[in-house]
């Protein structure tokens, strides 16, 4: 049976500024279990962006209640909360957030920095994972020497090194050409299958039909939330079940 990995209930997120309250979030429910891959779409202002900010702990909501491996994250310190977002979440963003002028396998190696892990270890890790994106030949050349392409695969090895329990990517193809964007979805779809559970964030159609379910968000409410019956893989551009 799959594991529960997250479950949001009646998730509320309120901005207040000089007394304005505004209300991003208005009471969302769903759960994700183990080696998902869910696309949360919604328009631009629909709360999708924010719904990620929490689900990934990189904010906190204002109501309900967000379970993560069934421990309420309310009971949680802000530096738990950043252990947490170091060692279960990796993020890929559609900016690839890399240093420019610093080696593909220093970028790659930077979450493991401030680790207890043994130089030998980190070392491994971040091979592998870049390994795992198909860079390994370009390991020691500058981001900034990389195509658009090649630096978000980066990101993906980056996001992966620490052997997270869910996989963020925010619009990951939203700069990139459609060759690109194609073969990064490949390789989310990749880690999907080794059973690293994906949560994507986008508004492009096409981009969420590589999920495997689909969650709609629009004026901060849940509006459906189903699975993909014609999953289109970037593997051969087939349509699959």
């Amino acid at each position: 049976m799959p594991k529960t990995l997250i479950k949001l209930t009646d998730i509320k997120k309120d901005y207040v500024n000089d007394e304005v309250v505004t209300s991003v979030l208005r009471g969302v429910s769903f759960e994700i279990q183990e080696g998902e891959f869910v696309a949360i779409m919604g328009a631009s202002g629909s709360g999708k962006s924010t719904l990620m900010h929490i689900l990934g702990f990189l904010d906190r909501p204002s109501g309900g209640v967000y379970e993560f491996e069934g421990r309420n994250i309310a009971d949680f310190s802000d530096d738990e909360l950043a252990g947490l977002r170091n060692q279960q979440v990796g993020f890929i963003f559609q900016s690839f957030h890399l240093l420019p002028k610093t080696t593909v396998y220093d970028n790659v190696k930077l979450p493991l920095v401030y680790t207890r892990l043994s130089a030998r270890e980190i070392e491994k890790r971040t091979k592998d994972a870049i390994k795992a994106v198909g860079l390994y030949h370009r390991l020691n050349h500058l981001s900034n020497q990389l195509s658009g392409g090649e630096q978000q695969r980066v990101a993906i090895a980056r996001a992966l090194v620490n052997n997270p329990k869910v996989i963020f990517a925010d619009e990951p193809t939203g700069n990139l050409d459609s060759k690109s964007g194609t073969q990064i979805m490949e390789i989310l779809e990749d880690l999907n299958d080794e059973g690293h559970t994906i949560i994507l964030v986008t508004h492009e159609q096409d981009t969420a039909a590589h999920a495997r379910r689909i969650i709609r968000v629009r004026d901060g409410q849940l509006m459906s939330d189903e699975a993909v019956v014609n999953r289109r893989s970037a593997k051969n551009g087939e349509l699959v079940k």
